[in-house]
């Protein structure tokens, strides 16, 4: 029998030539989960088990054909680790069984008598005791056949020593030598995991980190937005100097909150890039004061542009979050100070880094301890660092060489060991002269009544800014109706449609982007704005069509310029 027959060893041959024995004994071996079937004779038996089977059952009557002789041929030529189990089913005898029939079963071996008439209980019980004794004796096959090919592979190992006894010290030294090898490989290895595995576990930290940053981020957003709305009315409506002056203060202090959530709220998301014409001059005035806090008083900070540079094709948010990571790496570079030198100009990239042309490169010049080339060549892989154990991911230099390859550029170090680091980000020029302008308006928010006949339902699930919303549109003339949530707001479309709709994205139960959704089914052609300070856009867009988004927090100008935009482009009433 071969060790991999599978379910055939564990089979079970009927031999019951009279009547529907074997039927009946097939039907309950099969209710019980037991595979196999009846055969018809002796020969029949034999051809079966030479393929493979775990027991038979036999009927006492079928022994006295001379056909058995067959089985007890084969029985003879079994293996040394096989002693097949047989159940005998006998009749009752007055006496003792027969003397052919007991030097029948002395020749069998392995039997197991149960008389007749059968209770279907013991036959399952006889037949599940002779496979399980079938089984064990399988596994005494494995063993005796792992033991030959030990055996085997021993005599094989005892010919190769005296092929090898020869060039022993030879044979020794190569042999230690690539131990030695491939211990210093194993070690290389554990050392290897071991810092991906806590890399990953400060990358699991910093996402962490990254989504509690969101959170507040986009909380802080909405009281920002409140208060700047509140500054932006008292600015509008009021007529004393020194409020006006104080709350001009203060409206600047929300813009440089709003600022900082930005940077928050990119930090805390995986966004694709929004490439579009970005002027290089706002691109460091947005980062310098955050680059100078994180540098310290120790580090002496700098800017230089090249009076030719203008628009480069860049993502706002990610670049600026490029420069900080690059920041703070100087930072670690230079423990006792020194200076960081950020600079843009006007320059072709170098044969073979990037198709010939024009490029905006950008530098960020420390002079800290540098780096050797073995260490700058790994500087961007995901992952590598220099910093000490949970000081650092190892993936800020990646995502600035991911984010410039996306941008259509590249990015490089060049770095000399005591004399400090140059990294190099190019990019793209933009095609276009200059970005397109925002529209806002010119000066002063428009003047109140001239929003009259325009209906904007505002839909927002946190009441201050909700509040600040309605005044700020009643302000400047418009009839304004309001909704706690997506729902609500529903309800409030399908009660009495308004010239425009002005939705939060991020509200419990039904987000803006769902509601957008709806009402362009329910309401086509219906104006729509969503106001969020939420940094994943895919949502918002796939819903927002030709539709505004109005990013919070926005001063009254902004609210103004977009509301007449929406009415004016959806053929709504403009004010």
């Amino acid at each position: 029998m071969s060790p991999d027959n599978g379910a055939l060893d564990e089979r079970v041959l009927i031999l019951a030539p009279h009547g529907r024995d074997a039927e009946v004994i097939h039907q309950v071996l099969a209710r019980n989960g037991f595979g196999g079937g009846a055969v018809a004779g002796f020969d029949a038996m034999v051809a079966e088990l030479q393929l493979g089977a775990g027991a038979c059952v036999i009927a006492e009557e079928a022994l006295q054909d001379s056909s058995v002789n067959q089985l007890l041929a084969w029985l003879r030529t079994q293996e040394p680790w096989s002693d097949f189990p047989f159940v005998i089913l006998i009749s009752k005898h007055n006496g003792l069984a027969p003397q052919a029939a007991r030097s029948t079963f002395d020749q069998l071996g392995n039997i197991i008598l149960l008389e007749r008439p059968l209770n279907a209980e013991t036959l399952r019980s006889a037949v599940a005791s002779a496979l399980r004794g079938r089984k064990r004796q399988y596994e005494a096959r494995k063993i005796l056949v792992e033991r030959m090919r030990a055996a085997e592979s021993l005599r094989d190992s005892r010919v190769q020593l005296l092929q090898l006894n020869e060039t022993l010290e030879s044979r020794i030294e190569e042999r230690t030598r690539a131990l030695a090898q491939a211990n210093d490989r194993l070690m290389n290895e554990v050392i290897e995991r071991e810092r991906v595995q806590l890399a990953m576990v400060q990358l699991q930290k910093m996402e962490a980190v990254g989504r509690l940053t969101g959170g507040i981020a986009h909380d802080f957003n909405n009281l920002l937005n409140v208060i700047q709305g509140s500054m932006d009315l008292i600015l509008y409506l009021s007529k004393d100097e020194n409020a006006r002056r104080k709350a001009e203060v203060a409206r600047r202090a929300c813009e440089r909150g709003g600022k900082l959530t930005s940077q928050l709220l990119a930090f805390s998301r995986n966004q694709r890039l929004n490439l579009r014409a970005t002027d290089i001059r706002t691109l460091f005035d947005g980062v310098r004061e955050l680059m100078a806090t994180s540098l310290g008083s120790a580090v002496k900070l700098s800017f230089d542009i090249d009076a030719r540079l203008r628009f480069v094709m860049a993502d706002l948010n990610q670049m600026e979050m490029a420069l900080l990571n690059l920041a703070i790496n100087a930072r670690d570079a230079m423990p006792a100070g020194g200076k960081l030198l950020v600079r843009a100009s006007l320059a072709d990239a170098p044969d073979g880094l990037l198709p010939a042309g024009p490029y905006c490169l950008i530098t960020v010049t420390d002079d800290g301890q540098g780096m050797d080339p073995a260490i700058a060549a790994k500087v961007f892989e995901p992952f590598f660092t220099t910093k000490a154990i949970g000081k650092g991911t190892g993936l800020g230099l990646s995502q600035v060489y991911g984010m410039a390859l996306q941008s259509g550029g590249t990015a490089r170090v060049l770095s000399e060991p005591g004399i400090g680091t140059t990294i190099e980000i190019w990019l793209r020029l933009a095609s276009d002269e200059k970005p397109a302008p925002d529209e806002r308006l010119d000066g002063a928010p428009p003047l109140a009544g001239k929003g009259e006949g325009a209906r904007i339902l505002v839909v927002e699930d946190d009441s201050s800014v909700r509040l600040s919303m309605v005044e700020s549109l009643e302000a400047l003339g418009y009839q304004v109706s309001q909704a706690q949530d997506g729902h609500a707001g529903l309800h409030e479309l399908r009660r009495d449609q308004p010239s425009l709709m002005i939705t939060d994205y991020l509200m419990p139960g039904m987000t803006g982007a769902e509601l957008v959704a709806i009402a362009n089914r329910e309401f086509p052609g219906l104006p729509m704005i969503i106001a969020t300070g939420y940094a994943d856009m895919e949502a918002i867009d796939r819903v927002i069509g030709s539709n505004t988004v109005l990013r919070k927090p926005f001063q009254l100008a902004d609210l103004a310029a977009t509301v007449k935009q929406a009415l004016g482009r959806q053929g709504g009433l403009a004010p």
